[in-house]
């Protein structure tokens, strides 16, 4: 699978919530929050499941990234969405190691392995 994703009984809003706390505390920080919902609404076009798209970085595992391998920066900054799927809300992330294997540079895919780990707990503290 390329990508993680769990399951929680908290409303998106709470999750992501829980998700900003839980990012902080490993150094990671919420560049973009993109609302679909919401944004296509202002468009006129019709999507009801709430779902959100959250850009993340940690600023120093970026510097150390892209001065491996420029190439990361195509995948850059990580993605993690929080969204409705029936009664359930589901928190989850494309694995930076799939991304990164792309790449085909085993110097940052350790580092993505790290990075992913690290990300992986924080979802799991959020749900």
């Amino acid at each position: 699978m390329f990508n993680y994703t769990v399951e929680t009984h908290q409303s998106v809003g709470e999750a992501v919530s829980s998700l900003e706390a839980s990012l902080s505390e490993a150094h990671f920080g919420v560049l973009w929050d993109f609302d679909a919902k919401d944004t296509l609404h202002k468009k006129g076009l019709e999507f009801e499941p709430e779902y959100r798209i959250l850009e993340v970085c940690n600023p120093k595992e970026a510097q150390r990234v892209l001065n491996q391998n420029r190439l990361v920066g195509y995948f850059l900054p990580c993605k993690i969405v929080v969204y409705e799927e029936g009664d359930q809300t589901k928190i989850g992330m494309p694995k930076p190691t799939e991304l990164i294997g792309l790449v085909g540079d085993d110097v940052v895919l350790e580092i993505a392995r790290d990075i992913e780990e690290r990300l992986i707990h924080c979802i799991e503290a959020a749900s």
